[in-house]
């Protein structure tokens, strides 16, 4: 097996002083407590809880410039990468957790502020997301599942979601179900609680890897959500608003997986260079397109609330660049490193897997293509 290279990450003008340490420390994280647990997280299904509080602590889920008062999601993007370098199942857990953040910091309810929020920020409580059936619901992909019937102080949720991660007994989540009435449909956002009453965990079919991720299916029956427990109401309009953030911050998972495969096609090198100089995908050309990619997408996370077409096409763009880099960089790293590489002990083999859950974690490579292709028609004269 390789030697587990170390996460790599610049600081740059994007980042204040507060980020530069907060990345410090998580990137020890990352090489300490993490790098011990990898294999028990990709293949034994071990949920890294304390690893994920460790990283709140360290304050990686903040998307908030606490000096400008603003948004500030490259930091948070910058945390998820270094984290992925070493284990893109976590990665994908940080997305999450910080996904959820949004959906708190972003709601006009009162109750999902305040000392809720900064405990979800800090990584006290610990929190994932539901809305990969919505947002292929609302792209017209496949029907929502989850139905809400109006009551006296909220609502009652019935149906099941069948892939959410990020969860525990003590965790909650975003979701959104279609509010029937005689007025007609429409969506409700609301925070839902996995020991809440009505709210059932059920295992999930074995994965190819990445087992630890906290995912689970959620059955809903009769499932009571309180009127304090609602994100939004004008669901639309919500998305609309943090969906650039939501689609951004994966980004981070898909530079990690691709940088620790290009570090591993370098632990080869001197001793295959000779011959594998004959490969595509070579090294130093992968980690320029990645530079590139990290670059315009930074420029692009510094204004998360344009709501030009064009920037949404962009926003998706470098989104699926991230996947197909990451395809790419696995796949060499395998061809550079060889019979080594095939090995189910050798890392490798772990960054091809993570490869692959980057490019089919919604929004899936198919489905940002899908997007990109509506919306550019949308933009041609007629």
């Amino acid at each position: 097996m390789s030697a587990l290279v170390e996460p790599t990450m610049e600081f740059d003008a994007t980042m204040t002083a507060h980020h530069d340490d907060m990345l410090h420390a998580v990137m020890q994280i990352a090489r300490t407590s993490l790098a011990d647990m990898v294999e028990d997280i990709d293949r034994r299904g071990t949920y890294p809880e304390t690893v994920l509080k460790q990283l709140g602590e360290a304050g990686a889920y903040d998307c908030r410039d606490q000096e400008a008062g603003s948004v500030n999601l490259q930091a948070t993007m910058k945390a998820i990468a270094a984290v992925s370098e070493v284990c893109a199942a976590t990665g994908f857990m940080m997305w999450c957790h910080a996904a959820c953040g949004l959906y708190m910091d972003h709601s006009n309810n009162p109750a999902l502020k305040g000392v809720a929020l900064q405990n979800h920020l800090q990584g006290k409580t610990l929190g994932g997301t539901a809305l990969s059936n919505p947002m292929k619901a609302m792209a017209g992909i496949e029907k929502m599942l989850l139905k809400a019937q109006k009551v006296d102080g909220g609502y009652l949720i019935n149906g099941t979601l069948p892939w959410v991660s990020n969860l525990g007994k003590e965790h909650y989540f975003g979701a959104i179900a279609i509010v029937q009435s005689e007025q007609g449909e429409r969506e409700l956002m609301f925070m839902g609680h996995c020991n809440g009453q009505g709210i059932e965990l059920k295992d999930c079919p074995s994965f190819a890897g990445m087992e630890g991720t906290g995912t689970w299916a959620l059955r809903f029956k009769d499932a009571f959500i309180n009127d304090s427990e609602v994100i939004a109401e004008n669901v639309p309009a919500f998305l609309n608003k943090i969906r650039a953030s939501f689609i951004l911050l994966q980004c981070g998972m898909g530079w990690g997986v691709t940088q620790s495969s290009i570090n591993e096609i370098w632990n080869v090198e001197q001793q295959l260079g000779h011959v594998n100089e004959f490969l595509e995908d070579r090294p130093l050309a992968l980690q320029a397109e990645l530079d590139a990619l990290k670059s315009r997408t930074l420029e692009l996370a510094a204004t998360p609330y344009e709501t030009d077409k064009q920037y949404l096409i962009d926003v998706l763009d470098v989104r699926a660049h991230a996947s197909e880099l990451a395809l790419r960089a696995a796949q060499s790293a395998v061809l550079h490193t060889g019979a080594r590489g095939y090995l189910m002990s050798s890392p490798v083999q772990r960054k091809v897997r993570e490869s692959h859950f980057v490019a089919i974690v919604t929004p899936a490579l198919k489905h940002l293509r899908r997007e990109m292709a509506r919306l550019s028609k949308m933009e041609q004269p007629s």
